[in-house]
This record gives C-alpha cells, sequence and structure tokens, in this order.
C-alpha cells in the first residue's frame, strides 16, 4: 500500500511538472532568433518621408562592400545618387514624350551607376536637406518636378525649350543643394569622380539576378519593373540556384543588395519578421476552432492566417507559385533592403538578416528576420559581387572570375 501510495504521488508530481512545462509552452509567445552569421555592416539609416529605399539599401550594401575590400567604414551620401537619378530619369522622361515612369522609386542598379558615371561623395559633403527638414521628405518636391514634366512634354509652344532641365535643376537645387564639385575628407581633397576612384570597388563587378520563367534561364533579360528606368539587364536563374548564391554569399560574408514584395501580410516590420503563413484547412481544427471559422468572411479567412505570434507551418514555394505571383502583380517590385546574415528561430528554422532603412525604432533597432521561404516567393532581384556566386553556377551564367 505504501509503495503504491508513493507511486501515485510520483506519478501526480509528474504529471503536475508536465501540466507546468505545457503551460509554460502555450503561454511562450513569440520569436527567439539566434544569429549564426553576421557580415559588418554600417548604421541602421532612415529614409523617413521619401520613395528612395533603394538608393539606401544599395549605398549600405556599397558601403559594406567598401569595407570587405579592406576600405574605410564610411558613412556615403544616398541623397548624392538620388540626385542625379531624378536628372537623368527626367531627361529619359522627356524624350520619351512622357511614355515611361518619373518617381521617386528606382532599382538595384542605380546605386554603381551613379558611382561610375558621377561618383560618389561623403553623407557630410551632400546630405541633400535644404529644405527645413530634419529627415527626407521628398512628396513635395517629387509633386513639382513631375507637374513640371508633364507641362513640358505637353509643348504647349509646339516645341520643347532649352529652358525645362535649368527649370529641374533648379528645383533640385533648392530642395537638396547644390551638388558639390570639390570638397575635403579626412584632410584630402577630393571631386566625386577622384573620390570614387579612390575606393576599392569596381562597379562591373557585379551582377543582378532574378528568377522568372517568362524568359529563358541562364540569360539576361530587362526585369519588367517600372522602376526599372535604366533598361537594366539581370541574369535570369532557376530558383534553387537563386537561393543557392544567396546562401553562399552570406556564408562566405558577401552582403546582398536585396529588392522584394513587402506588401504581404506576413512582412511584420514591428514584430521584426516576414513569413508565408500556409494558413489553417477545416482538417487542421478542432469543433471550436471550426466553428469559428465558418462564421468569418472570404476577407477575414484571408487574413486569419497572418495572425501568427510566433513560427508557424509555411506555404511550400516552387517555381510555378513564384512565377504566379509575379505575372499576377501579386509580387511587385516594392522595397529595396540588404541581407547581411542568417539566423535560426527557436525551431531550428533558418531565416535571413536583414537590414532595412525604416530607422532603428522597432524590436530588433532597424533589422528583421525574413524566412526562406518569404525570400523564394517574394524576391524580386537582388545584387551581389560576381565572386559571390558559387563556380559551378557562375560557369552556366558565363561568368568569369
Amino acid at each position: 500500500m505504501k509503495k503504491l501510495i508513493l507511486t501515485l504521488a510520483a506519478c501526480t508530481a509528474a504529471s503536475a511538472a508536465l501540466a507546468q512545462t505545457e503551460s509554460a509552452d502555450s503561454v511562450k509567445k513569440g520569436f527567439e532568433f539566434t544569429d549564426v552569421k553576421v557580415i559588418p555592416t554600417t548604421s541602421v539609416k532612415d529614409q523617413n518621408k521619401s520613395g528612395t529605399c533603394w538608393s539606401f539599401s544599395g549605398t549600405s550594401f556599397l558601403e559594406d562592400e567598401v569595407r570587405r575590400l579592406g576600405g574605410d567604414s564610411l558613412d556615403l551620401s544616398e541623397m548624392y545618387t538620388v540626385r542625379y537619378c531624378y536628372d537623368d530619369k527626367a531627361d529619359r522622361y522627356i524624350r520619351l514624350y512622357g511614355e515611361c515612369n518619373f518617381s521617386q522609386g528606382g532599382g538595384l542598379l542605380d546605386v554603381g551607376y551613379v558611382l561610375k558615371k558621377y561618383g560618389m561623395v561623403p553623407e557630410d559633403a551632400y546630405p541633400g536637406l535644404n529644405y527645413g527638414e530634419e529627415k527626407h521628405d521628398h512628396y513635395e518636391m517629387a509633386t513639382v518636378m513631375e507637374s513640371m514634366l508633364k507641362a513640358v512634354v505637353k509643348k504647349p509652344s509646339k516645341k520643347i525649350s532649352t529652358a525645362w532641365r535649368r527649370a529641374l535643376n533648379g528645383v533640385l537645387d533648392a530642395y537638396m543643394g547644390e551638388v558639390p564639385t570639390e570638397f575635403t575628407y579626412k584632410g584630402k581633397k577630393y571631386t566625386p569622380k577622384t573620390f570614387a576612384e579612390s575606393l576599392p570597388v569596381n562597379p562591373d563587378d557585379y551582377v543582378a539576378l532574378t528568377s522568372f520563367t517568362h524568359h529563358p534561364f541562364y540569360e539576361t533579360f530587362m526585369l519588367e519593373v517600372p522602376d526599372n528606368w535604366l533598361y537594366g539587364q539581370y541574369m535570369n536563374v532557376p530558383l534553387d540556384e537563386l537561393k543557392a548564391i544567396a546562401d553562399y554569399a552570406v556564408e562566405n560574408g558577401f552582403p546582398i543588395n536585396w529588392a522584394a514584395d513587402v506588401s504581404e501580410g506576413g512582412f511584420k516590420w514591428n514584430k521584426g519578421v516576414a513569413l508565408m503563413p500556409k494558413g489553417k484547412t477545416q482538417g487542421d481544427m478542432n469543433g471550436t476552432e471550426l466553428a469559428r471559422w465558418v462564421k468569418l468572411s472570404d476577407r477575414e479567412r484571408a487574413n486569419d492566417k497572418y495572425n501568427f505570434d510566433g513560427p508557424v507551418e509555411e506555404e511550400v514555394i516552387t517555381q510555378e507559385s513564384r512565377q504566379k505571383g509575379f505575372d499576377s502583380q501579386e509580387t511587385t517590385d516594392d522595397h529595396g533592403m540588404e541581407i547581411v546574415g542568417y539566423a535560426t528561430d527557436q525551431n531550428g528554422k533558418r531565416y535571413y538578416k536583414v537590414k532595412n532603412s525604416w530607422d532603428t525604432n522597432q524590436v530588433y533597432d532597424g533589422f528583421l528576420y525574413v524566412s526562406e521561404p518569404y525570400f523564394l516567393a517574394k524576391t524580386v532581384s537582388m545584387l551581389v559581387h560576381k565572386d559571390a556566386i558559387p563556380k559551378h553556377i557562375a560557369k552556366k551564367i558565363g561568368l568569369k572570375k
């Protein structure tokens, strides 16, 4: 009898401990990320009210490449690149009779384009804030320029005058300030071109990549997104090889300039995570959950899968499902960021660590963790140094290192 009582007591204690553990697990929510590999990167910036993520991500990428290649840790001017892109986009807009995109947006190739054609300057030499604000706000300026250009292409005098470019640059000077022709950095005088030449970076060493089936693999094509105003060429590779390049790059210390769709409900900036949740089916639910489910509207059911507080099962992404998202324009070219490492969550799932340009007032101080399914589904394009591409893939795309 005593033995039975002791056994029952032990079982009761074990059950209580198990119940306590289960209770703790059920209360425990959220994500627990462990950084596995983090590439040295410069500080997080804030694009604020400007559609210039492409310049912030591209400039951060350039700064990190300079450091990786043995140069100084720099703070380069995002607005120097933006200024010249506005000017050149306007030229193209006029030459194409207004039948092209003129906006604040841009692409992954734009920073390298400006670096090669116009040079580069440090942030202190050209902050681009000349309109009474401490943070960037381009909406008024962009609206003024767009209205001006639309008036010019209408040719009210039956031809285009020689004054429009001076007028446009007058707007840019008024809002952003005049571009410096010479400046001093660490006691030495530079021009934008000589400063760019002093950096250990060759713009021709970088490869833009994407993965879509409406063009042949292992060939370049002009990526059909509105912000590709340069009509830049992107190398097309299968999805598994796009991921292989990303993984190889991060593992070997190469940052990635990343363009993606962030309009998905699974992109939770404030929570610092981006997922492609699978969502529940009727077969996954018990009676109480099912009773609630059937009362939801179609829209509420669609949104329900994005109400996650921790790791969830995610969609299986294929080349076909990815292409469908692009063709239907559910996957769009929304935002430029920089991949600077990878991490795992409490379940061992792998995520890319991503640096954003939306300030640091967020759970991970301006960084977020992007799941592999989200990367596979929502990557529009990426830019890497040619040495960040594995040799067997480099050979397929005809790349000579």
